[in-house]
């Protein structure tokens, strides 16, 4: 049974539990929202983009800011403005999610086309190291989405949506990505890991759109019914278990263009919410 936290949201996204609060990038809005468990809003930064863009934090506590269709990564400074971290521009398409993994290694992904030749996967994955080297270090990836790393910083997960498929890596001693590997076939988009080991992540099956918890595998352990489509999910509260949901009436039956018309310029039918979890919160982000 699922709370709603906060309405009135565009399309939330990139949901990460930091520093007390929720917090998610408001595509439509320009705007990195942090929410307390109040349900108050918080304006954390505006950004120079579009959609999508995509958040997540340097080891020293500074927000990091992917800004898609640009190809930048953008740093917020203590006096709350943005600036360029590195130079991605010769990435080789548009990003989407980032995760930070506890040795600071960046992974970003990108080339999310929602029209690919038949075949085709143009996506893939980037490291940014700490000393700000950038490298390709996956390819071939069908729709890259939210990505999760292991506490131990040795497994990156990432959703394949177009694949309906959660793909794990071994990651090396140098952050590079290895032992490419099925760890689920299930639909997923913004997702976070438990202390079980278990991914929660934003689904559909034949009944409509679901939250589902999964284990490595496949198996499903839980599902959550939702009103309307899952962008994103992600665990935190005081004791790790509280799991916010970010929804959208995204509809299966439209078309991409059609969808992102009416949820930019009509209702704002984006929702935080909020439900109890077995297991809490564990890895990246």
């Amino acid at each position: 049974m699922s709370e709603v936290l906060l309405s009135g949201l565009r399309i939330g996204e990139s949901a990460r539990w930091h520093d007390g609060r929720l917090w998610l990038s408001n595509w439509g809005t320009r705007e990195v929202l942090a929410v307390g468990l109040d349900g108050r809003a918080e304006v954390m930064a505006t950004v120079p983009t579009t959609l999508p863009f995509s958040i997540d934090w340097l080891p020293d506590g500074r927000l990091l800011v992917v800004a898609g269709p640009e190809r930048r990564l953008l740093r917020q400074e203590a006096d709350g403005s943005l600036v360029d971290h590195v130079e991605l521009s010769g990435l080789p398409g548009g990003l989407n999610e980032i995760v930070v993994d506890g040795r600071g290694r960046i992974y970003v992904n990108g080339g999310t086309d929602f029209n690919p030749g038949e075949g085709e996967a143009p996506g893939f994955i980037a490291l940014v190291t700490p000393d700000g080297e950038v490298r390709e270090v996956a390819d071939g990836i069908a729709f890259p989405n939210g990505m999760v790393v292991t506490p131990d910083d040795r497994t990156l997960v990432i959703a394949e949506s177009f694949a309906g498929t959660l793909t794990a890596f071994d990651i090396g001693p140098d952050g590079g990505l290895t032992n490419r590997r099925v760890w689920a076939r299930v639909p997923g988009d913004g997702m976070v890991l438990d202390a079980d080991g278990a991914i929660w992540t934003p689904g559909w099956d034949e009944e409509g759109p679901t939250c589902v918890r999964v284990a490595e595998g496949g198996a499903v352990l839980e599902t959550i019914r939702l009103e309307h489509a899952g962008f994103a999910c992600a665990l935190g509260g005081g004791d790790g278990r509280t799991l916010f949901v970010l929804t959208a009436d995204w509809r299966m039956a439209d078309g991409f263009e059609e969808n992102l018309e009416r949820l930019l310029s009509g209702p704002e039918t984006g929702r935080v919410l909020t439900a109890r979890a077995p297991a809490p919160h564990a890895g990246h982000p």
